[in-house]
This record gives C-alpha cells, sequence and structure tokens, in this order.
C-alpha cells in the first residue's frame, strides 16, 4: 500500500488539547491530513466517518478511555483493521498487563497495538513509525 502522506489519513484521539494540537501540527506539516478527537466516544464516531488510515490513540482519557475504545474498534467488522498507534505517560509493559485483563473471559482476545509510544513522542520517532506501520499494510 502507498504510504504517501498526500493520501493517508491519520486520527488523533487524545483529550488534552495541547497534545492534539501538537499531534496535529507534526502530522500535518509532514503532509498528512490530520483530524482529531477529545475522547473515546468522539473518536469510534469519527472514525466511522472518516475511515482513517491510522488512529493514533491516548491510553489514559476520561469517560470512554483509551484501553475501551481500543477494544471498540478491534470489535468492530469495518474499523478492525485499522493500525493503532496507542501514546501514553503508562509504560508499555502496564499497557499490556491491562489488555490481558481485558481478555479474560472475552470469545477473543483483543491483538497487541500496532506500536506503543510513551508521551511525549519525538516527533522523528512518531513520523518513522507512521511510515513504517503504513507501508507495511
Amino acid at each position: 500500500m502507498d504510504a504517501d502522506p498526500k493520501h493517508k489519513k491519520i486520527l488523533v484521539v487524545d483529550d488534552d488539547l495541547n497534545m492534539r494540537i501538537f499531534l496535529s501540527t507534526v502530522l500535518k506539516t509532514s503532509g498528512y491530513t490530520a483530524f482529531a478527537a477529545r475522547n473515546g466516544e468522539e473518536g469510534i464516531r469519527k472514525a466511522e466517518e472518516k475511515a482513517p488510515d491510522l488512529i493514533i490513540l491516548d491510553v489514559m482519557m476520561p469517560d470512554e478511555g483509551g484501553v475501551l475504545m481500543y477494544r471498540n474498534l478491534k470489535s468492530h467488522p469495518k474499523m478492525k483493521c485499522i493500525p493503532v498507534v496507542m501514546l501514553s505517560g503508562v509504560e508499555s509493559a502496564t499497557f499490556s498487563h491491562t489488555l490481558k485483563l481485558l481478555n479474560l473471559g472475552q470469545q477473543s482476545d483483543l491483538p497487541e497495538p500496532d506500536a506503543y509510544l510513551e508521551k511525549p513522542p519525538k516527533p522523528e520517532e512518531l513520523l518513522k513509525t507512521i511510515k513504517e506501520i503504513l507501508t507495511a499494510q
């Protein structure tokens, strides 16, 4: 699949306005089409409307947080193939443990996200990760 940024839409889901602005700016100045949501509920709605090529998702958000949105994405027939980069101040080992707990008693396990970056991400690392994921599709 073509990884040319001009043809890629990325949804940023984060409750922190400054982080949404930072991530959207990094993406837009690199040629991607970026749009944002401030929580999991809005994120699911925008993902359904816009069909992004990739989602950057904050783990820790109030109400419908990133973990629940991730579960909803990966359970949705049309959205389960969208790659997800989890972004958080929580260490990846803690997130993996949470994912294992969520999988207890479920009919099918949630897959690991395509990437996990700790906040605040370095723009170069974020863009490299995104390019690698989109190129691999």
